[in-house]
């Protein structure tokens, strides 16, 4: 049977008369290729959704084509061209609104603090871009930096150490000037008791334990000195930040967050 002949199902009429504001695809795994501040691009592996809006005449949208656009992109999905893959998503899917949703492991190369000693560390980062027909695109970074975090209370009350634990720092963040992912993350790392290193030998090992226990910070502080860091910078235009610790002596996570519309001036 020729394809124009076969009965598009997808675009009959629906009765039931409700909208829905996203349908597509999800968790694809996808090769792309990400701006990096010192290699220039960095190949990784993403997991990526692809949502449209579906009028409520239509029963169902081409899910197929969704990985047709993918396709077509192939190794050039990043930030430059997220705005042209959402308008072809509404333009092919004959949509008002698309949504594209890219996570994906970001590594760079870090020394140890005293010995110098590479090793790669993995940070989880995602692209989310939303747009409606004719509109400007509304582009949000996220990153996830795991820490070290120690407890000022259990420092001050103890007549032993304190106790630590590892934590995730995670930022998302919308802004009018280009960021670098490792901009972000070297901002969060500032805003912890101590980074993370992949690789330690004994020296580095003294060194973080000491630079941990000089620098104690709970939840609440490490959010707050994160806000304070982005505040400042005249590029975000909005951010939102959150902590969680991985408890060491307790049976659950100790979180904070806090949200801000970006105001300067």
């Amino acid at each position: 049977m020729p394809y124009s002949k076969i009965k598009d199902i997808q675009n009959s009429y629906d009765e039931r008369n409700i909208p829905i504001e996203k349908v597509g695809v999800k968790n694809i795994n996808y090769p792309i290729v990400v701006l990096d501040k010192i290699h220039k691009t960095q190949h990784t592996v993403a997991s990526i959704n692809m949502y449209v809006n579906l009028p409520k005449e239509f029963k169902g949208t081409h899910m197929s084509r969704f990985i047709e656009i993918l396709n077509k992109y192939r190794v050039k999905i990043g930030i430059d061209n997220f705005d042209s893959i959402l308008d072809e998503m509404i333009e092919i899917l004959n949509a008002e609104s698309a949504h594209l949703e890219v996570s994906f492991p970001y590594f760079i190369e870090k020394e140890a603090p005293v010995t110098k000693v590479k090793g790669l560390m993995e940070y989880k980062c995602s692209f989310i871009g939303s747009k409606k027909k004719n509109e400007k695109l509304d582009f949000m970074l996220t990153v996830k930096v795991p820490v070290t975090s120690l407890c000022p209370c259990s420092k001050e009350i103890s007549d032993f150490g304190a106790h630590n634990q590892r934590s995730i720092i995670t930022a998302s963040i919308k802004f009018n000037k280009f960021v670098w992912i490792e901009e972000l993350i070297e901002i969060l790392e500032t805003c912890c008791s101590c980074p993370l290193y992949s690789v330690l030998k004994r020296p580095d090992e003294k060194y973080v334990t000491e630079k941990a226990f000089n620098n104690p910070m709970f939840v609440e502080d490490m959010v707050r000195e994160a806000a304070i860091k982005l505040k400042s910078d005249q590029r975000i235009e909005w951010f939102e930040i959150e902590a969680e610790n991985f408890e060491s002596i307790h049976n659950h996570s100790a979180y904070a967050y806090i949200e801000s519309e970006k105001i300067n001036g």
